[in-house]
């Protein structure tokens, strides 16, 4: 057990650390998370500050959480008056799209590693389902990363793009989290009937976005009777609601993290008091919520385990950023009036974040075999696409001409 005050020296220096970091992300043009996850990995067992973790079920924990609240934040800070003109082509994108991107990408990463013998995923490499359990883990993209850099590079994209890829960004995450749980049960349970599987689906997509609007406008009316004395009290309400959303949506067999997003959504397009202060308190959570969680996956990751799996994982993520995304997009804006130079952007901003690395604990708490090995390919791929699309996005706009000129 480690002294209390030893436990808060180093929680306040990693916490600090994280500061600078996005400080220094900032100045860089360079996504947050990544710096994160490198001071994870810096103070990790294998690192200068030798702190052991490896406790993926905690890190599951402070996953689910950490999403919960950076979803709800994410959504509270959506305007229905910007993406309703695009609200079709970006649900598309976050239903459809993951969907697509999960397929080819399962299907490519069972085709790569079924003769890898040496993977640790049994004797003959990968079944086809492990594959797919691989491309539902990395099937969204994560919004936090490639605004930071856009907003960093201080540009203004053309139309409606902007919109759409928040909402997409925003909404996708559930749609990834409900393939990653679905194909989790079939190889945990090995039922693997697809009309079962479908009506799941739609269980929790249809419960977990009836919750998510009634807990909205539960919350708004909440906020507005409750008459509290403190106007600090406000946010922590509607912390607590927020918390609440995911669980009784969990509950009753809904998606708890899309009936979150939905509940910021709603809540976030209605009047209520003390709103300043309640979203500035959100914002607030919400950064530490990504400094925590990118902190404690760099902590888990064991650098050492990711030398074996590079060269599996550099061939996927080129696959994903260069076949699986653009596919998946010209598949869904196909009739959306976008131009090719258009689609080729919003298929450059298939930036993967935190939300994949958070499912591919999933397969390591539920007893996969390698479970671990998956974890570590989707950790490499991560930072290969945050390092080359990441660094990339301000150019790839401006090289396509989708810049507002000042």
């Amino acid at each position: 057990m480690i002294p209390v005050e030893q436990l808060f020296i180093v929680a306040g220096v990693l916490l600090l650390a994280g500061i600078i970091a996005s400080k220094a992300a900032n100045k860089l043009g360079v996504p947050a998370l990544l710096l994160f996850l490198l001071v994870g990995m810096v103070a990790g067992s294998e690192g200068i500050g030798g702190i052991e973790f490896d406790n993926p079920m905690q890190a599951k924990l402070i996953g689910d959480l950490a999403l919960t609240l950076i979803l709800f934040a994410g959504g509270l800070d959506t305007k229905w008056t910007q993406i309703r003109p695009v609200l079709w082509k970006g649900l598309t994108l976050s239903t459809v799209g993951v969907g697509i991107t999960a397929l080819l990408l399962g299907s490519f990463a069972w085709f790569m590693l079924g003769s890898f013998t040496n993977f640790n995923i049994g004797p003959k490499g990968i079944t086809w389902s492990e594959g797919l359990l691989l491309g539902a883990i990395m099937s969204s993209t994560d919004a936090a990363a490639v605004f930071s850099v856009l907003k960093t590079s201080n540009l203004g994209l053309k139309g409606d793009l902007q919109p759409l890829l928040e909402l997409e960004s925003g909404s996708n995450d559930p749609m990834a989290v409900l393939l990653t749980v679905q194909i989790v049960e079939i190889l945990s349970t090995g039922d693997t009937s697809i009309i079962k599987l479908l009506i799941s689906l739609f269980l929790q997509i249809g419960v977990g976005g009836a919750f998510g609007y009634g807990m909205g406008r539960a919350i708004v009316w909440v906020v507005n009777h409750l008459r509290l004395n403190s106007q600090g009290l406000y946010p922590v309400a509607t912390l607590a609601m927020a918390m609440l959303t995911y669980g009784i949506t969990d509950l009753f067999g809904g998606n708890g993290f899309l009936a979150v997003y939905i509940a910021g959504v709603v809540m976030g397009n209605f009047r209520f008091i003390y709103s300043e202060t309640i979203r500035s308190f959100h914002d607030g959570l919400s950064w530490l919520m990504q400094i925590v969680i990118f902190l404690t996956l760099g902590l888990l990751v064991f650098p050492s385990r990711l030398l074996p799996v590079a060269s599996v994982a550099i061939v996927i993520a080129i696959f994903l950023i260069f076949i699986a995304r653009p596919v998946s997009v010209f598949i869904c804006l196909a009739f959306s009036g976008y131009r090719l130079r258009e689609k080729l952007f919003i298929s450059w901003v298939g930036l993967r974040g935190s939300v994949p690395i958070i499912l591919a604990t999933f397969p390591v708490t539920s007893g996969i075999s390698g479970g671990r090995s998956i974890f570590n390919v989707v950790f490499f791929i991560v930072l290969t696409s945050v390092l080359v699309q990441g660094l990339t996005l301000a150019p790839a706009a401006r090289w396509l001409g989708l810049v507002e000129s000042n």
